[in-house]
């Protein structure tokens, strides 16, 4: 089994920053993919960022030049630095977990309220 524990969302004016962090533990193995979903009100949950141990990233077109995903190995723990926030932005923000040998298995967060508004 695997747990994911989110933390750092928030209210933010448009224009403004905001870093998500994900503290993963578990039956952690190499290789494998943290990313950062989102779901905003009657829509689907889409990816916005993923990144594998190796350390290459990939990222929706609405966040590139935006949004920064990053990764701690040692603490089996990922971020996502949101800068230059839109209202569009705002959604639940779930993150997720793949071993690579178990690739059909996802594992997922609590959620993380962003909400970006005046």
């Amino acid at each position: 089994q695997v747990q994911l524990v989110e933390s750092g969302g928030g209210l933010v004016q448009p224009g403004g920053s905001l870093k998500l962090s994900c503290a993963v533990s578990g039956s952690i193995f190499r290789p494998n993919t943290m990313g950062w979903y989102r779901q905003a009100p009657g829509k689907q949950r889409d990816l916005v960022a993923g990144i594998t141990s190796g350390g290459i990233t990939n990222y929706a077109d609405s966040v590139k030049g935006r949004f920064t995903i990053s990764r701690d190995n040692a603490k089996n723990t990922v971020y996502l630095q949101m800068n230059s926030l839109k209202p569009e932005d705002t959604a639940v923000y779930y993150c997720n977990f793949r071993n690579w040998y178990d690739s059909n298995t996802g594992y997922w967060g609590q959620g993380t309220q962003v909400t970006v508004s005046l």
